[in-house]
């Protein structure tokens, strides 16, 4: 195909996971082309609205993320340092916080997240080392003697592009060539019977049971103003619906606890809307804290939207039609919208009248004019590889007397959070249980058959339980950049990805080299993971 572009490493999806990938890989000499099917970089930290979901000691003891995910956040931070006027206090403080959300150590404005993985990426793009496409999606694939020659993409515009890498790497978020390029994987959820794990299905596994998604968006609050939107086409449908897993209507202030599921009364405001800290949605995942910049600068904080009430559960979005893919996105846009509408028209407040008109939707800090760019997704197809991690290798109650998690001789990477399953369109409820802090094993990057492309997410050999503690936001950079290591590792020695694992002295020099020269954690420091099982908050949505 002489019309076709050649690159020694093709990364798919311009996520965290095939950012970090496209570093690593640039990092170690290869060429790289990167093509993203939104027009926007980063994934959830970015087109998909959602701050970051850490680990407790990411900031106060330092470990926990690789140096390049620990460059990212420090680059984050620099960014309201040197262009906004914070207050004395602020600019001095080595963590701050932009947006003093509960959720995370770093809430910050996903514009903000854009820019700096931009600059992360410059100096590549104008070596002419890295290519990157924007608005292409992948529609084929070209396998031969178990490898991938050639991948085929689509523009918005209709125009068709190929490209022939050496090594293919994954990034999309819902494993979009795994299908493309024939190779197995899994998909929803499995059963006992298969994985023998304590919370996994008791009648039979379920492709189509998969976590619930979102559709995110970003808030200010301008009290005495009227921003409501136009009345959502479904809003009628949306208010009177309740699930049977439910406590209460979709639209209210009640949702279950995500860990014993009893109700939980919790709503937009508790007081102030611009205290530092609550207990209410608002404060949950506040990406911009208006005291924290000078008087008068900012007129209200920045909240971005990620609540249980937004939880769309009525359909996956794999494993059926696109017809009816299309559909439960247009599904989850329409209860996010519905979400907003009665928050504005008929929400109880505080002093015991309806609704927050007040409320105004800031699609523009978002790219849009409206909702984020592309939906939050939590669950991808998983490849079947060498190795699977399990809830055995790492469930705080599935190990019993067992402290912390199951060492992994392939280690390449750490971990930390719950498992943390969203309601499911089998109409399955929360689980939500904690688990030790893990290691991120070398096997699960690879498939049991095709030897030239690797996962960076996601899609790696997890089951739909453990799924749930190695898809945030530190994990999805870690896989990536060590899925494009082994990459460039596999180019460089001219070997397969998986004669890596299978060789000692080579997963020796493979697991020295990303210590040593790149940055990595391979293992918890002792005393963090033996403590871990009483610091994990249960509340990451």
């Amino acid at each position: 195909m002489s019309n076709a572009h050649r690159t020694d490493v093709l990364i798919v999806g311009a996520g965290l996971g095939g950012i970090a990938a496209a570093l690593s890989a640039l990092n170690m000499g290869c060429d790289v082309i990167l093509v993203e099917e939104s027009d926007w970089i980063g994934g959830q930290l970015t087109a998909q609205a959602v701050p970051p979901d850490e680990n407790p000691w990411i900031d106060s003891h330092q470990t926990g993320c690789t140096a390049s995910y620990r460059a990212l956040r420090d680059h984050i931070r620099s960014v309201y340092r040197q262009y906004y006027p914070l207050t004395p206090a602020a600019k001095d403080n080595p963590f701050l916080n932009p947006g003093m959300g509960n959720v995370s150590k770093l809430c910050h404005e996903p514009k903000v997240g854009l820019h700096v993985l931009n600059g992360m990426l410059a100096p590549y793009i104008s070596s002419g080392k890295l290519h990157l496409f924007l608005e292409h999606r992948p529609v084929k694939a070209d396998v031969l003697n178990d490898q991938v020659k050639c991948i085929t993409f689509q523009s918005k515009l209709d125009q068709k592009m190929q490209v022939e890498p050496r090594m293919v790497i994954d990034a999309t978020e819902l494993g979009d060539l795994l299908p493309l390029a024939g190779v197995e994987h899994v998909l929803g959820a499995e059963s006992q019977d298969q994985t023998g794990e304590m919370h996994a299905r008791t009648d039979g596994p379920d492709p189509l049971d998969q976590q619930a998604i979102s559709w995110c968006f970003a808030l200010d609050y301008r009290p005495g103003e009227d921003h409501t939107i136009k009345k959502p086409e479904d809003y009628d449908f949306w208010v009177q619906y309740q699930a049977d897993f439910w406590p209460d209507k979709q639209l209210s202030w009640v949702t279950p606890d995500p860990v014993d599921l009893q109700p939980v009364y919790r709503p937009i405001f508790r007081g102030s809307s611009d205290a530092a800290v609550g207990d209410d949605l608002w404060h949950f995942r506040r990406a911009l804290y208006k005291h924290h910049f000078l008087e008068g600068f900012f007129n209200s904080d920045i909240t971005l939207v990620n609540w249980p009430q937004i939880d769309y559960w009525l359909g996956p979005l794999v494993g059926v039609s696109e017809e009816e893919s299309r559909q439960h996105l247009r599904g989850a846009r329409q209860l996010s919208l519905s979400l907003l509408y009665w928050m504005q028209t008929a929400a109880p407040r505080e002093d015991g009248g309806l609704g927050y008109p007040g409320l105004r939707l800031r699609g523009d800090l978002l790219g849009t004019d409206g909702l984020a760019k592309t939906v939050y997704i939590r669950e991808s197809r998983r490849i079947q590889a060498e190795f699977t991690v399990l809830e055995s290798h790492i469930g705080v109650e599935q190990r019993g007397d067992l402290r912390g998690a199951e060492p992994f001789f392939d280690t390449v990477g750490v971990g930390s959070y719950r498992i943390d399953l969203h309601p499911s369109t089998a109409g399955r409820t929360y689980i939500d249980i904690p688990s030790w802090p893990f290691q991120i094993p070398l096997g699960a990057l690879l498939p049991v058959r095709v030897t030239n492309l690797l996962p960076a997410c996601k899609n790696i050999g997890t089951t739909h339980i453990t799924n749930g503690c190695y898809r945030l936001h530190p994990v999805e950079w870690n896989i990536g950049e060590a899925a494009g290591a082994l990459a460039a590792f596999s180019l460089n020695k001219k070997i397969t990805p998986h004669q890596t694992r299978e060789d000692p002295a080579l997963l020796e020099e493979f697991q020295s080299l990303l210590t040593s020269q790149i940055g990595f954690v391979l293992a918890w420091p002792e005393e963090l993971r033996l403590e871990a099982r009483d610091k994990l908050d249960p509340l990451g949505y």
